[in-house]
Formats: structure tokens, sequence, C-alpha cells
């Protein structure tokens, strides 16, 4: 296998969801038990600012209560207040020191949270925080027994880690002072928008690529769609030299299980290491995909450019434009390994795996809706299985897991386009993963290329409404992915009807389906110019 069939086969296996990564995320097993008005609050994302010593630290985020009062939407609208553990420290019996004014402070576990929450409002608190024993927050409900609660306290749930630092603060003496309040979301962030462009824009980019970049004597070079006439003739030197992988339905096949498997492992070993396995993969094919575009794009507007070589050692005869963009695009993917976790590493993750997703998908090729069929619609099953259905079995959503990065050591895998949301107070990313790119963007492409071997218009052609329909496809999948609350949404459940079946519908009213379904196996394909009407 050559190392640009490894690469394809490796981004096949990447993550393939739509999420909204918050900056917390909490577990909602538990239901809500009781039946009281009162114990029907909903839950709300808290912010916790916090200063030890008058000096501003760390803000920490929450989760509030079924139960007591709610909090303000303003940050000015929140009260500092000074903060303290409660005596007994569980909160769940009378308390020995008056909390006048102050929010209290307890760690989760010894009775029920309304309780907790009764005793800290008798010591006069004015608020309680609990502190989770895991770094994941808990929705806290009240017990069915839990009929006639008067709490009137804000109660909020913090991860285990803040409360280490507030313990920390206040045993060397510390004084330590929080403010609550909980801004609300915006129903849609901008960056949403700008996703959205980047993932319609990579297919559309990568289809045309080799209109932008190909010579006026090699016109026909792409035009090699026919497996008849592949079979025939065999492999050409172009096809050799760009290694062009025509996928069949046998191998749409295993690499769904293929995929399956890996994200399996990914998901019962994650670890820190694994996730670095995984950026060292990415970076190695992020520098190929980026060498591939920027090579081919000034060879295409300065053919002399690409004349002069040297002599290496161990490597032979090389271009000195090839070796030159090779070194800046080395230099450009240590540089964002190095700052990954910085503000901005966003970007440089989104041009790799642009790059890195172009050159795949100038590589791989779908011959026909026959295989197209089979590809897309295991990828749907694949993707709805593990987004929807692993939770049954493994009690968790698999894909949404991996996606986020659970149990990696504050890692995240890299194969995913990424933006923040800029207008979001509560910050975090929308995130796209690169199968949701690469399936529908394997039949955009051969419908370009089917609409050019037979001399198709912009509007009788296939090409412009397939993206119109990936389009209207990421926008039904935003729109599921705020309807549920940012959980985790299956893209290709929305993409591959608005892909595969606008094709196959569009196919059958134009009398065409057949010659789709089999395209490549009954004739050759012509190779005249593209002509538009």
């Amino acid at each position: 296998m050559t190392i640009a069939y490894g690469f394809f086969v490796f981004i096949f296996l990447s993550a393939s969801v739509a999420l909204a990564d918050d900056v917390s995320h909490y577990n909602t097993a538990v239901p809500k038990l009781s039946s009281s008005s009162s114990c029907n609050q909903p839950f709300q994302l808290v912010k916790v600012l916090t200063w030890v010593n008058g000096v501003e630290g760390e803000t920490l985020s929450g989760v509030s209560a079924s139960f007591g009062a709610s909090f303000p939407a303003k940050e000015n609208d929140g009260l500092r207040l000074a903060a303290s553990f409660t005596k007994p420290l569980n909160s769940c019996s009378s308390l020995s020191s008056e909390l006048s004014g102050s929010i209290a402070l307890s760690p989760r576990g010894g009775c029920e949270f309304t309780t907790k929450a009764e005793f800290a409002q008798a010591g006069g608190a004015a608020g309680l925080i609990v502190i989770n024993d895991e770094e994941d927050l808990f929705e806290m409900v009240c017990s069915e027994n839990d009929t006639t609660i008067n709490i009137t306290i804000p109660v909020v749930m913090i991860s285990k880690s803040g409360g280490d630092a507030f313990n920390k603060s206040i045993a060397s003496g510390g004084r330590v002072e929080l403010l609550l309040y909980s801004p609300p979301r915006p129903i849609v962030d901008y960056s949403v928008a700008f996703l959205w462009l980047m993932a319609v824009g990579t297919i559309v980019c990568a289809t045309l690529w080799s209109e932008f970049t190909m010579h006026e004597k090699s016109d026909d070079r792409y035009n090699e769609l026919s497996l008849k006439e592949s079979s025939d003739a065999g492999p050409t030197k172009d096809d050799a030299e760009n290694e062009i992988v025509e996928i069949n339905a046998k191998s749409a096949i295993v690499f769904v299980i293929t995929a399956s498997t890996f994200l399996v492992l990914l998901y019962l070993f994650m670890s820190s290491w694994f996730v670095w396995l995984l950026i060292v993969l990415f970076c190695i094919g992020g520098i190929e995909g980026m060498h591939t575009c920027i090579v081919s794009l000034v060879s295409s507007k300065c053919r002399s450019c690409g004349q002069k070589s040297v002599n290496l050692p161990l490597v032979g005869e090389v271009s000195i434009l090839s070796l030159v963009v090779f070194l800046l695009c080395l230099g450009f993917a240590i540089f964002w390994a190095a700052n990954r976790k910085a503000s901005y590493s966003w970007v440089g993750q989104d041009i790799l795996g642009i790059c890195l997703m172009i050159t795949v998908l100038q590589m791989a090729r779908l011959p026909n809706i026959k295989v197209a069929t089979v590809l897309l619609c295991c990828a749907f099953v694949y993707d709805i299985f593990w987004v929807f259905l692993s939770p049954f079995i493994f009690h968790d959503s698999v894909m949404v897991a991996v996606a986020r990065g659970d149990n990696s050591g504050g890692e995240s895998i890299p194969m995913l386009l990424r933006v923040p949301r800029f207008f979001d107070p509560w910050g975090g990313y929308d995130m796209i993963g690169f199968g949701d790119i690469l399936f529908p963007g394997l039949l955009v492409s051969f419908a370009f290329r089917y609409d050019k071997a037979n001399k198709k218009g912009i509007v009788n052609g296939y090409f412009l409404w397939l993206t119109i329909g990936y389009g209207i496809g990421l926008l039904f999948t935003y729109l599921g992915l705020y309807l549920m609350d940012g959980s985790g949404q299956p893209a290709l459940l929305y993409l591959v009807p608005c892909t595969l079946g606008l094709i196959i519908i569009l196919g059958w009213v134009r009398g065409e389906l057949k010659d789709l379904w089999s395209y490549g196996a009954c004739s050759p394909q012509p190779t005249e110019p593209f002509v538009e009407p």
C-alpha cells in the first residue's frame, strides 16, 4: 500500500459527527423523581468568577440544580460574596458555624442534594456550591420524597478540580470570594455560518481543483472515470503518478467495518499518547496535502518554477520548488502541533485539514452511483449507530466521546474542522468531522466529472444541485444540533438523503438513472473538452 493510499484509508476512519463543544459536560442520567413544582427548575450553565485575596482568578463553570433560586443573567447583577466550607463538611446536619451572607462549599455525598441545601440555607448561607467527586458535572434533582421543599438560595455544582483549588486557597489562609451568574446563550452563533462555508467550500474547491491547476495541454488528465476504460487500457501514467484510488463496493464495506473497529479502539483505549499518535499522523497527512496543493497551484501558474532541481543525499533529484514548499509546510505543521492548545490553533488545524481533504478527494473517486449508494448507505448506518445507538451498548455515545476527546488527558483528536463560538459567552467550538465532508464530497466530485464527460451545463447537470443539496443538509444538521440542545448529531443522517437521494431522484426524473447507476461499465467515456451551453 502506498503512502497516499494509507492516508486515504486513515482519513476515512476519522470522526464523522457535527458537534457543539461546550465548556463543560454534565451527566443527565438521573431522572427528575419529584413531581413538586419547586423541583422542576430548568438546568442552567453557571459561571463562577473567583477572587483569592482580592486577585481575580480562574472562571469556573457549573450547572444549577432543579431546585432553588435562579441566577442573574448579567455579571453586574450578581453579588461578590465570601466563600467557606460548611461544618460539618458534608452539610448533612445542622451547621456549627454561621454562614451569614457567604456562599457555602460542600463536597458531594453523605445525603440528598436538597438536604445539603436546606441545612446551608438554615445556616444563613446566600448560596451553596456542591463540589463533585469527578470532573464531569451532575444534574442535581430532588428525590421522590421531596414534595414540600422550600429552598430559596441558588445551588450549583462544580467539578472536582475547582473544589480542590478552593480547598487549597482556604487551607493556606486565603480569602476566597465568588460571584455566580448565568449568561444566556445565543440561539444561533455566527460561527456556524463560517463552518458551513468552510465545509461547502472545501467540497467545491476539491471538485474544481483539477480545473484550477491543470495545464491547457492536459485537459483530459482528470477525465478518467470509466472503469471499463481503465480495465481495458490499464492504468495510465498520470493515474499512477497521482495515485488515483477507484473505490468499489467491496472496499466501501471494508472501509466502514474498519472505521467501526478503529472507533471502538479509540473509545476503549483513549489516552493522551493515543491522541498524540493521531496528531502525528494528522500532521504527516496535512503536510502532504498542503504540499500537494501549493505545488500544483504554483506549477499551474508558473510552469518554469518547478524546472530547477537539486540532488539531495538519500533522496536524489528534487525540485527546488517542491523542497522549499515542503520545508514551509513542515514548519507550519510543527508550529501548529506545538501551539495546538492556543486560542488561535483552530486556524492551523483547519488549514491542514482542508488541504488534506482536497488531496484525498483528488486521489479517491467513485465510478458510479451503484458504488456511491453502497458507500454512503453504509456510512449512513455507521454514523447513526455510533452516535445514537451506541449508548445502549457502551452507556455513552462512542462517536461523541471520541470527538470530544474524553479520557484523553485534555487532548482532542485533530480530524475535525472547528470554529470558535465568537458570540457565545460560554465559548466552546462548533465542529464537523472530516467524514461528513469526504463522503458526500466523493459523490459531488463524481457528479462534476459525469457532467463534464457528458457535456452537461450547470442547470441540467448534477454538480450544482448536489452542492446545494449538501449545503441544505448541513443546515438541517445544525438545526438538529440546536433543537437537541447541542447534543452531537450524525451529520450523514441529513447529508446522505440530501445528496445521494437528490441525485437518484434527479436521475430518475431525467431518465438517466440507469446510466448513472452503471456508469463506466457499459461504454468508454468521451474525452472531448467540456463546453457549457
